[in-house]
């Protein structure tokens, strides 16, 4: 029997099944497709945050290096400027979704997980030691525990009774790449029914075609006649449009599921949240769930933390989730050109012409503002922790280069603290930041804030537990993150 069984090997469940395979769990991937293919462009890339969580596990220049650095991030009309945030990746990694999916599975692989293609999920049954998969064809396969990363139509999602919420769809756009007959014009073109895009790609035998549909189409697969049927509302004519190499639907319908568990049945990713493509957020809303969900569960699988642990997921990351969706769809509410939708536009463009929200923005599009928990305490408390550079006994580090191993790291600038009965589990590294970090480090949005002498940090990045200048609670954030203390004799 399985530890873990992920159904879903999209970025979510690639990103979960390295996170679980690096903390020792007996993890496999199932997936539905037969190949690693994907039809249409999907997601084209992922902003700050992700780079740093791809970062975090050593992984990242393999995406830079195929991807195309970009200053990315907008709202509405506006421009938002990336490069003015405290991190070493103050850009948007440009990469097709088929790309970050390939790179994820050679990662996955050498860590040796394996990838089950063409195995349809239609049920489940869990009881109290496990859960049961049942497949369309073949036997029934046993796991500890089961995590749905299978999409916004998420059967594992369906077949656990849990709601997904929000509000319908208002349009539909469709999306694809077509040949033509006419020459067509390119750019962006806003009407009272939404936005429209046509450009020539590379080679220039085809072309990419966004456009809104007169009404919200069908939850069907769209055929060519449905899309000449719109390029021909929108351009008096659909340019001769003819052999799609793949023409697909999305709409603003925003929706998150009301429980990110059921049991020993967990969602992350699409399957826990929907929405618009505006913002480019949905790589690195997944790959943050999967982070987030990962160390906790695996604790869990290993008997170190209590069950309760997994509730924390959802706590931390409905929440997180919420504020990102209602901005998409506020995104997505503007990209129409009717004077009303105009007006409200250029009132948000002369109020991000201030620095304090502009910043503010930014750093919630990028992934960087994130806190969990209550706002008080020191400002970097649930906050993710700086990448600092650091002065080790080995020799110069950065601080991402301690979390390669998805362990969690007690990081000691000179206060003389320990972790016995947690040292098998947390890393201990005494170390001192260079001159520049001694005295403040930077924070997006808060800005420089009064250096501890010793942080407590969770495999996802995220600071646990502040030095006041003693080890006061620092046991019991040890317990509450990690565990019980192992007594020895």
């Amino acid at each position: 029997m399985r530890e873990v069984t992920i159904v879903g090997a999209g970025p979510t469940g690639l990103m979960l099944a390295g996170e679980l395979a690096l903390a020792g769990i007996d993890v496999a991937l199932v997936e539905r497709r037969d190949t690693g293919d994907l039809v249409g462009t999907r997601a084209r890339g992922f902003h700050c945050r992700t780079i740093e969580i791809l970062d975090q596990r050593g992984i990242a220049d393999q995406f830079l290096a195929e991807g195309q650095t970009v200053q990315a991030l907008s709202f509405g009309s506006t421009p938002l400027d990336a490069a003015a945030l405290p991190t070493r990746h103050p850009y948007t990694c440009a990469l097709e979704q088929r790309h970050v999916e390939r790179i994820l599975l050679d990662w996955v692989e050498k860590l040796g997980v394996p990838v089950r293609r063409g195995v349809e999920v239609v049920d489940f049954a869990s009881d109290e030691d496990g859960v049961e998969i049942r497949f369309a064809h073949g036997d029934p396969l046993r796991t500890s525990y089961l995590v749905g990363a299978d999409g916004g139509r998420s059967v594992l999602r369906k077949r656990a009774g849990i709601d997904f919420v929000g509000p319908k769809a208002t349009r539909s756009q469709l999306i694809a790449e077509v040949q033509v007959r006419e020459e067509t014009p390119t750019g962006l073109r806003l009407d009272d029914v939404g936005i429209h895009a046509l450009n020539v790609l590379p080679g220039g035998s085809a072309v990419g075609v966004v456009v809104t549909e007169q009404q919200v189409g069908p939850p069907t697969d769209p055929t060519l006649a449905d899309l000449s049927t719109a390029l021909t509302a929108v351009y008096g004519t659909d340019f001769g449009a003819h052999a799609p190499r793949w023409i697909s639907r999305f709409t603003d319908a925003t929706r998150q599921a009301v429980a990110y568990r059921s049991g020993r049945v967990l969602l992350a990713g699409d399957a826990v949240h929907t929405h618009p493509p505006t913002g480019g957020q949905g790589i690195g809303l997944g790959v943050q769930d999967a982070v987030n969900l990962g160390w906790k569960l695996a604790q869990v699988v290993r008997g170190v933390s209590p069950d309760a642990l997994l509730d924390s997921y959802q706590a931390e990351r409905h929440a997180a989730t919420a504020r990102v969706l209602g901005n998409v769809m506020t995104q997505a509410f503007l990209q129409r050109g009717d004077a009303r939708t105009t007006a409200m536009r250029e009132a948000f463009s002369e109020l991000l012409s201030f620095e304090g929200p502009r910043l503010q923005l930014t750093a919630l599009l990028s992934g960087l503002d994130e806190r969990h928990g209550p706002d008080e305490g020191h400002p970097l408390l649930g906050r993710r922790m700086p990448d600092l550079d650091l002065v080790a006994p080995d020799g110069p580090r950065r601080f991402f280069e301690l979390l390669h191993a998805a362990r969690p790291v007690l990081l000691d600038l000179g206060a003389g603290l320990d972790v016995a009965g947690w040292d098998d589990r947390v890393q201990h590294v005494a170390a001192q930041p260079v001159a520049a970090q001694r005295e403040t480090w930077e924070l997006p949005v808060i800005g420089a804030v009064p250096a501890p002498v010793a942080v407590l940090v969770r495999p996802d990045g995220h600071v646990a537990w502040v030095s006041d200048g003693s080890g006061t609670g620092l046991r019991e954030a040890l317990t509450t993150w990690f565990g019980a203390r192992e007594e020895r004799r």
